[in-house]
């Protein structure tokens, strides 16, 4: 049987992220790593896009970038300029090939193709389980969500961020590729919080997703007549090609993910609460956490210390409350944020980078009831 220092279980964003940085890192050096994931990510299988300011780690593999964004609601249609902010674009299979390329370089990292069946936990080690084999590693860091207790507690409400998206090819020059559609709100809500996303990366081509932050996922053939009705009755588009679809399911929860976590084994990624709560953004998210957990790890700590609340984890929480109890509210809470203050502060306020005045500047754009009334809520 097989033994490793460290044992990095799926290969997604938080895997790859976290094994490029410690194979480029002198003090895991001499450490041995094993990458386990049951794919050899070869395919395009999801987009990521989030903002940023100036030159990022990943603008070599950038499929696309904006420099302003629009964003629709029932009173407002306004584009607005981000700078310093760029909002990004990565497509998976750029991302994954670019990384395993970089870990193909470091010696003490191996890349298993293989799905793991189980992982068992003790204070010496653990044992992970393949379907062809086993193998102990000392410290293990486990993307794989298993949402059973997850979905079994009442404490903290879970919603999904779920979205089928469309890449199309238009006969005629349709877009504005330097502008992208953040949200589209004037959409039908049918009591829920529903937004188009355009990202136009030519004149004649776009991914189009129709977005929900609801607790229950639709039929596929719900999102799917919402997007074509979209393109006809708003962009007046009918001669189309699909090149790709994606699709996709994000818990938004402010459950405590940590909780599963040992002295020698750490869940990372949305498995370990990574992903941004109140939007479902988890690239950006999943970057700040694994320079973090680098840091930690020097630091020779318990796992288990790591990843404490904070105010922003209790922002999350309200408003996860509200659109929870009445999710209709989605629609006028973020037309609010955007009619009363500039998509930089919003950007700062989501990266969790404000002061404490920023944070009173931003909340004060938005109707106090609802969040006085989840407020009351959670304290009685």
């Amino acid at each position: 049987m097989a033994s490793f220092d460290y044992i990095i279980i799926g290969a997604g964003a938080a895997g790859l992220l976290l094994a490029e940085a410690m194979g480029k890192d002198s003090f895991f050096a001499k450490k041995s790593i094993l990458l386990i994931d049951k794919a050899a990510k070869q395919h395009n299988d999801r987009t990521w896009c989030f903002w940023e300011k100036g030159q990022g780690n990943f603008d070599t593999i950038l499929y696309k970038k904006w420099s302003s964004i629009h964003f629709e609601g029932k009173e407002i249609n306004k584009k607005y300029a981000i700078a310093p902010y760029q909002y990004k674009m990565i497509k998976g299979i750029d991302f994954y090939t670019s990384i395993l390329k970089k870990l193909a370089d470091y010696p003490n990292i191996t890349f298993v193709n293989e799905e793991v069946v189980s992982v068992t936990n003790s204070p010496a080690e653990n044992c992970v389980k393949t379907s062809n084999n086993s193998f102990i590693g000392k410290t293990v860091f486990n993307s794989i969500l298993d949402a059973t207790a997850l979905l079994q507690q009442k404490k903290y409400p879970v919603l999904q961020q779920h979205f089928i998206g469309w890449y199309i090819k238009t006969k005629d020059p349709v877009f504005n590729a330097e502008t992208a559609t953040f949200m589209d709100f004037s959409i039908p809500q049918k009591g829920n919080t529903r937004f188009m996303y355009v990202l136009p990366t030519a004149k004649n081509e776009a991914l189009l997703e129709y977005t929900l932050f609801s607790e229950h996922l639709l039929k596929e053939h719900e999102y799917e007549d919402a997007i074509q009705e979209y393109m006809t009755q708003k962009l007046g588009i009918y001669s189309y090609e699909i090149i790709e679809k994606e699709r996709g399911s994000i818990p938004m929860t402010s459950y405590n993910f940590t909780l599963k976590n040992r002295a020698n084994l750490l869940y990372i990624g949305t498995a370990g609460g990574w992903t941004k709560a109140s939007t479902g953004y988890t690239f950006k998210n999943t970057e700040k956490k694994t320079i973090k957990l680098i840091q930690h790890l020097k630091s020779q700590k318990s796992l288990q210390n790591f990843g404490k609340r904070d105010k922003f984890w209790f922002y999350d929480l309200l408003l996860l409350d509200i659109l929870y109890h009445k999710n209709y509210l989605g629609q006028s809470i973020f037309e609010a944020l955007f009619k009363n203050r500039n998509p930089q502060l919003i950007f700062k306020f989501l990266d969790e980078e404000t002061s404490i005045f920023e944070d009173i500047k931003f909340i004060s754009a938005l109707s106090p009831m609802p969040f006085i009334k989840a407020l009351f809520r959670r304290l009685f």
